[in-house]
């Protein structure tokens, strides 16, 4: 039976748990949420186990999950977590960059992606983003992401020296999902401006990339990708652009 979504902002503020061993930035981070009405940070963790009894007793609507915790990794925690708050969000907060993070994130259940690196702004609309049924995936990484599965759907004799030792052996759910829609793809459906802003984010590139070289306003560019998402029956940017790669659009 589907999982209800969390009550709308307009009800109540957001309930977040921030789980990172950093002390300082836990704290930082949640005075910078303190700010957005939209949010209320109910807990904090310092690892995994701590986030599991966080999660039975406050009942967040999202979680905040770095990856380097001691013990169990956050993305190895993600399981557990999903499994004691089947209806709760994870976002994954953290400095890695290596794109088998991500691909091994996204499989294990994470709703996103971002780094530390994200600004504040960003970081919020995420959050609302993620709570509203997306998939978010910071652009320098769905760039790397993608570049692995160009990798993996590239003949061997094409893949770069190395490439096939750091394949992962199962697919993302992202991938899983694209390539069983692949037969009926939808890409017919797109208009002429639709395959370009497609092209532009399977490279990719965020909607203001896109707005800039499409010369085009930004919201423009959210109402296209909204019809791209629908047309394609794809949940989000990342199974768009997969789907595409694999269609050979790109």
């Amino acid at each position: 039976m589907p999982t209800s979504a969390p009550p709308s902002p307009a009800q109540r503020p957001i309930s977040l748990l921030i789980v990172d061993d950093h002390t300082l930035f836990r704290r930082g981070l949640k005075a910078l949420l303190a700010q957005d009405d939209r949010f209320e940070v109910t807990c904090e963790a310092a690892d995994v186990g701590e986030a599991l009894r966080c999660v039975g007793q406050h009942a967040p609507d999202l979680i905040l999950l770095d990856n380097h915790l001691p013990g169990v990794r956050g993305i190895e925690g993600i399981a557990s977590l999903k499994e004691a708050a089947p209806g709760c969000r994870i976002l994954m907060l953290t400095v890695s960059e290596d794109e088998n993070d991500l691909a091994a994130a996204l499989q294990a259940g994470a709703d996103g992606y971002l780094l530390k690196t994200v600004e504040s702004d960003q970081l919020c609309e995420a959050i609302i983003k993620v709570l509203e049924g997306e998939s978010v995936v910071s652009p320098e990484m769905m760039t790397k992401l993608l570049r692995m599965f160009r990798q993996q759907s590239a003949p061997a004799s094409a893949r770069p020296a190395g490439a096939a030792t750091t394949v992962q052996p199962q697919a993302t759910p992202a991938q899983a999902d694209a390539r069983t829609t692949r037969d009926d793809s939808g890409l017919s459906t797109l208009s002429a401006r639709e395959r370009e802003i497609l092209t532009l984010i399977a490279r990719g590139d965020s909607n203001k990339l896109i707005a800039r070289a499409l010369e085009i306003a930004e919201t423009t560019v959210k109402i296209h990708v909204q019809h791209i998402l629908r047309k394609l029956n794809c949940s989000s940017r990342v199974q768009a652009a997969v789907l595409a790669i694999n269609q050979g659009l790109v």
